[in-house]
């Protein structure tokens, strides 16, 4: 099963940005820990900053992948054009994120993404990742 990862905004500084709350660990450490935990998936990992470049990424893997796990950091909360491309590609996606969105401020319970996506996972740090993983794979 093909399964890309795709990452929003800040999360190439986990494991730097408040690692009180988000962690210690790093994507650079981490998906290579999944990859060695799920071998029978081909995971591939795509972050960026750009709200485009990841409308891109999505159109792209939206078509080449069996699942996308999308952690859109704020962008979920703002981006209507990242909520279309999800309604828009064939793949399903599952919604992640490391905190729980719903114990924070009030402006991130909104989702653009929940709606369109087949699932959400948030709360349980990096584990929410691999419970994206686990998900996908009984679709």
């Amino acid at each position: 099963m093909k399964i890309c990862i795709i990452n929003g905004p800040n999360l190439n500084l986990t494991g730097v940005r408040e690692p009180g709350f988000y962690g210690a660990t790093g994507f650079d450490k981490f998906i290579p820990e999944l990859k060695a935990e799920f071998p029978e998936h081909d995971l591939e990992y795509f972050q960026s900053n750009v709200e485009g470049e990841l409308i891109n990424k999505l159109h792209e893997a939206g078509f080449e992948s069996d699942g996308i796990v999308l952690n859109a950091g704020a962008y979920t909360h703002t981006s209507v054009a990242i909520g279309d491309a999800v309604k828009a590609i064939k793949a399903p996606v599952i919604e992640v994120h490391m905190s729980n969105i719903w114990s924070r401020e009030e402006f991130r319970h909104k989702s653009y993404i929940s709606g369109v996506a087949v699932g959400v996972i948030a709360g349980f740090g990096l584990g929410s990742y691999r419970l994206a993983l686990l998900s996908l794979s009984r679709l």
